[in-house]
């Protein structure tokens, strides 16, 4: 903006300049010769005057030159200027700076010439004697006759051109004093014009540094008070679409961070421009090692490079589910599907990734569950059905092994009813439609009672009941539903542990807002393999076992979701032959 400052002034000042100067050229040439045309009219009068008054003598030339030089002499002295007489051949006759005999003919010169065809001849030259330049005005004596002598006075310019430099003198310091005078007034006058200017420049650049907020001050309503308005105009509405913008925006990575789908944009080169964030926990990279690279380059599984290329080569939508094994070993389900807007061209590829390793996982643990439960009913109801057919067969005649086999049908029947109960319960729990009444629980009679409970199956197998209590602590819980948690822990640690061994129950507070209850056995343990499932519905680690002790494989399963009812959470760790501890954790208050 200086610049153009600087340019605007400039021009203001050599159009003045300019203008000055033609005016000043102007004048000095038009004062020349205003001063050259009174000369020579003064010259013509005093030529007429000495014309009247002289008396022109007839001879040779040495006859007269004498009397033409003194009265050319003489003339002189009354008229400042040289005097020369000319005859009608163009010989000088006399002169009053020169000798006459050294001049040449003077009918060749421009002003005697001109006498001669209009009667007055003028013209401005350098003298070949004098070396200066002379004004030269010629009349004839006879103005009827071209032929006739020619009087001629000659001037110096040298008192004009003198004036000349004093005319140019005086305008030089005009145009000095002018030009200061100017440039002031045109710094001022650009500087008026330029400092709206570099404010509506200023205020643009702080619109494109994305400050919405500058305005314009607009002090006149002119053309540039208009273009100052025109910024605000442009400012205000701009402000108004980036405010919208950014709310969009800022919506729109809402909604992409907390999808619970990963999703990933590729454009038509095969660079990854978006990704959200459950997509870099699926993938295992975040969006600043995988953004701007090529889909090659990024250290993915083949099948997903491979999906990528297939679906930027055919442009068409593609299903598949995949296995990862990194960050973690997961199914996901792979959707590619191709960017393509109304009437534009084809922009790339949106993956969407979901996670369905837990959705394959209900629909398998579905399938095993109607399977165990088909297995389990089959087991009992086929051995009522054996047994009945035997005694009916003959065998009820015989009273020992009529007695043995009802024992059977009978034990089985209650299997079957205890297993078919634990189904019930579990479906309830599962659906949540078990209602709970929370209760204050002293803990401290809570596990005496329980452990009473048991007391009597923990003697048949003389398996020492240890607890380790502490004292004073409450919580709030569903009485029955908390006993069938701990009952169920505690039976399983007594089925489990061979003779001899021993259950214990230690109880802690943590934090003062959960407490912690261990239950501990010396039994045979769990393999680390089947740690992770012990939990499912159906579940054993020794099938044998579990049918001979009475077990249905629903009880860890009825526990776990019954300590979630109470939002807590269980563990379990264990170690083959040594035992078994599952830790339960409960906050005091149910919110």
């Amino acid at each position: 903006m200086n610049s153009f400052r600087n340019r605007l002034t400039i021009i203001m000042i050599m159009m003045i300049a300019l203008s000055v100067t033609a005016a000043g050229l102007i004048m000095a040439n038009t004062f020349k010769q205003n001063h050259i045309s009174a000369l020579e009219d003064n010259m013509v009068r005093e030529m007429h005057i000495i014309l009247a008054k002289m008396q022109w003598k007839q001879g040779t030339l040495s006859e007269v030159e004498p009397y033409f030089t003194e009265e050319a002499i003489s003339l002189k002295g009354f008229t400042g200027a040289r005097v020369t007489f000319i005859s009608g051949e163009g010989v000088v006759l006399g002169d009053s700076d020169h000798e006459v005999s050294t001049m040449d003919n003077h009918n060749s010169r421009s002003e005697v010439a001109e006498a001669r065809e209009d009667g007055v001849g003028r013209t401005i030259r350098e003298s070949d004697t004098l070396h200066q330049n002379l004004l030269y005005v010629a009349i004839l004596t006879d103005n009827s006759n071209p032929n006739s002598n020619v009087i001629r006075l000659a001037m110096s310019l040298s008192e004009v051109e003198q004036s000349v430099r004093n005319v140019w003198t005086v305008i030089g310091g005009g145009l000095l004093l002018l030009f200061l005078v100017a440039a002031f007034v045109s710094y001022r006058i650009a500087l008026s014009l330029t400092r709206p200017l570099e404010q509506i420049t200023s205020v643009a650049k702080r619109i494109k540094n994305m400050d919405y907020q500058a305005r314009v001050v607009v002090a006149k309503q002119d053309e540039i008070g208009e273009l100052g308005n025109a910024i605000n105009a442009m400012a205000d509405s701009l402000q108004v679409q980036m405010t919208q913008i950014r709310q969009n925006e800022s919506q729109l990575e809402s909604v992409l961070d907390n999808m619970i789908n990963g999703v990933v944009m590729i454009d038509r080169t095969g660079r990854f421009v978006l990704m959200n964030r459950h997509a870099e926990e699926l993938l295992g990279f975040s969006a600043r090692e995988l953004v701007g690279r090529h889909y090659a380059e990024g250290k993915q599984q083949f099948e997903l490079a491979q999906m990528i290329q297939e679906g930027l080569e055919t442009r068409e939508h593609i299903r598949e589910e995949v296995t990862f094994y990194f960050p973690e070993e997961r199914l996901l389900e792979l959707n590619l599907v191709p960017i393509e807007q109304e009437g534009e061209e084809y922009e790339g590829m949106l993956l969407v990734l979901q996670d369905v390793t837990a959705i394959r996982r209900l629909e398998r643990m579905r399938s095993e569950f109607v399977a165990n439960v088909s297995h389990e009913l089959k087991t009992p109801i086929t051995a009522i059905k054996g047994f009945a057919e035997t005694l009916i067969a003959g065998a009820v005649n015989d009273a020992e092994t009529s007695r043995s086999f009802l024992q059977i049908i009978f034990d089985e029947s209650d299997r079957l009813n205890r297993l078919i109960g634990d189904i019930l319960e579990l479906s309830k729990i599962e659906s949540r439609r078990v209602p709970l009444y929370f209760s204050p629980v002293n803990m401290d009679v809570f596990m005496d009672k329980t452990l009473k409970l048991l007391e009597a199956e923990a003697s048949r197998k003389v398996i020492e009941l240890k607890m380790d209590l502490e004292a004073g602590l409450y919580m709030e819980a569903d009485e029955d539903r908390l006993r069938q948690i701990v009952m169920n822990l505690l039976s399983n640690g007594i089925n489990y542990t061979p003779e001899g061994g021993r259950v214990t129950v230690k109880m802690e507070g943590i934090n003062e807002d959960h407490i912690r209850i261990r239950i501990s056995d010396t039994g045979i343990g769990i393999p680390k393999k089947d740690l992770p499932r012990i939990f499912e519905r159906f579940y054993r680690v020794d099938k044998a076992r579990s049918r001979s002790s009475g077990g249905t494989g629903l009880g860890l399963s009825i526990v776990k979701h019954l300590i979630e009812l109470h939002k807590g959470t269980i563990s379990v760790t264990s170690e083959v032959g040594r035992g078994t501890t599952f830790i339960i954790e409960l906050p005091v208050l149910q919110q």
